[in-house]
């Protein structure tokens, strides 16, 4: 499956949070990810991701490791997606760390979930604040096959537009790179 998504910097917080409570109640949730590369860099340099995330939501805990390949979309950067939750945190860091995968990046999200239908699609909407980069960011994204990413993403757009999100507002700044910046400096 192909994860057809696109992200945009917020500018006025409070009334996309307005619109979206208009579509659903969201879930607060604060998110842990690691990220794993191979030493020499390889997931990276073919824009893939491997990751494990903890989430921390008002009534579980649940990890899920995720890959993630190359870009389909480069516009979007949309991205294949596979997967999984696990059961145990630690032996999932220990297996990816004995297959020769070194962490390369951690930090938290803290997010705020809504999931609803659009244009005949289920829709994930994240509004995102990492604690180590300035802003406000939001995520809509929707799970389609390889064929419908285009059709998808026209469809994201159409909800980010009823949400008050212009053209202008989309990036395709990674939260990895923003985090490490900001680190850096």
């Amino acid at each position: 499956m192909i994860e057809a998504e696109l992200k945009a910097r917020v500018h006025t917080p409070e009334e996309v949070l307005r619109r979206l409570d208009e579509r659903g109640e969201g879930v607060p949730e604060v998110y842990q990810d690691t990220y794993y590369d191979t030493p020499d860099g390889n997931l990276e340099a073919r824009g893939a991701e491997l990751r494990i995330r903890t989430v921390h939501g008002p009534t579980d805990t649940r990890t899920v490791l995720t890959y993630k390949g190359a870009a389909v979309d480069e516009a979007s950067g949309s991205k294949p997606e596979a997967e999984t939750r696990v059961e145990d945190v630690e032996a999932a860091h220990s297996i990816v760390r004995g297959l020769g995968h070194v962490p390369t990046i951690a930090f938290e999200k803290r997010c705020r979930n809504y999931v609803f239908k659009a244009r005949g699609r289920k829709m994930l909407a994240t509004l995102v604040r990492v604690p180590e980069i300035d802003g406000t960011f939001l995520e809509v994204e929707t799970l389609v096959a390889d064929d419908q990413v285009q059709e998808a993403l026209a469809d994201v757009r159409a909800v980010l537009a009823e949400l008050g999100i212009g053209e202008d507002d989309l990036t395709r700044e990674l939260y990895t790179d923003a985090v490490r910046v900001r680190r850096q400096s």
